[in-house]
């Protein structure tokens, strides 16, 4: 999702060229909708030495003329290389160097200091292309919104109240994610207090998660957790008021729908992975061991402890007064 803009950049200074996106198959859905994309080619999850020599036999089949790698792995390198795509553009990181024939020195703004959207328009930079005023934007199709509005109203949604879509997952692990249960604290109180709406999303392997949280809410929320593909899920959200929930995908698809957006932070960089463009808030407490790289906390989880309900509640007050 915050690479569309650099891909944009790169087809407004490119625009007889034909993009084609490789990716995981589980991502690549967000990008069927985007005019400027011809085509999207599935790639493994893991690229391995099997799945990196059937995926550089689909890649050669194509014939491209460039690869540009957002990705900062020497695997992808390997891959194109191995593909004979005869440019290979990326950032000369991971030991890569020798496989690419444009090589960009990552600097300011570096992965670790600047927001992945800047990162990758500085990578489009770098190759000498000019990037366009960077905004976040997916393209949703009619059909998708109506299968979404369909969905609610067979959960019992009723249009004139408010809508508050919350993903209490994260695939990165524990580390991330808020406490189920002030999760449903909180939406019990914008139950009671904005009688609000509330559906809960993510993922298949996140049902645990989200059953955790609805636990004993005096009223049952509408769980969509494991039920929805990337682009329906995407879907629900356009509908929703308000969006909540931790540093994860969820939450920059919202973002580029420009759904409200409440984000829960804590072991990693809002500077590098907030919510790109308003209407967004972002909640993080400072605390000692910040920031980590822990996928599960060995100690007390105080960067996401330390974040009241409270605290939660009034940025969602902001959004749906």
């Amino acid at each position: 999702m915050l690479a569309v803009p650099a891909i944009e950049s790169l087809r407004h200074r490119l625009p007889d060229a034909e993009i084609w996106i490789a990716g995981r198959a589980w991502v690549n859905d967000l990008f069927l909708s985007y005019p400027f994309i011809k085509g999207i080619i599935r790639l493994p999850d893991r690229l391995g030495p099997k799945s990196l020599r059937a995926a550089s036999r689909e890649l050669r089949a194509f014939g491209f003329d460039a690869g540009l790698l957002f990705t900062n792995s020497f695997a992808s390198a390997l891959l194109c290389a191995m593909a004979g795509i005869p440019e290979r553009w990326g950032y000369s990181t991971d030991g890569r160097g020798f496989l690419l024939t444009r090589r960009i020195r990552p600097r300011a703004p570096s992965a670790d200091t600047a927001h992945q959207v800047e990162y990758y328009l500085a990578l489009i930079s770098g190759l000498g292309f000019d990037p366009l005023p960077p905004a976040l934007a997916l393209i949703l199709k009619p059909e998708e919104v109506r299968w979404a509005e369909d969905c609610l109203l067979g959960w019992g949604a009723v249009p004139s109240k408010p809508l508050v879509a919350i993903h209490p997952g994260g695939h990165y692990g524990t580390a991330k994610r808020w406490p189920p249960d002030r999760f449903r604290a909180l939406a019990s109180q914008l139950q009671e207090r904005k009688q609000a709406q509330i559906v809960i999303i993510g993922s298949p392997d996140e049902m645990p998660t989200a059953e955790a949280m609805a636990g004993s809410m005096k009223t049952a929320p509408m769980i969509l957790t494991g039920r929805t593909t990337l682009r329906q899920l995407a879907a629900v959200l356009s509908r929703a008021d308000l969006f909540i929930g931790n540093d994860s995908g969820p939450m920059h698809i919202a973002n580029a729908l420009r759904t409200p957006v409440v984000a829960l932070f804590g072991p990693t960089d809002p500077c590098v992975t907030a919510p790109f463009q308003e209407p967004s808030t972002y909640i993080r407490k400072p605390v000692a061991c910040w920031p980590c790289a822990y996928r599960d906390c060995p100690f007390d989880h105080r960067c996401m402890t330390s974040i009241s309900i409270e605290d939660a509640y009034a940025s969602c007050q902001a959004w749906l007064s």
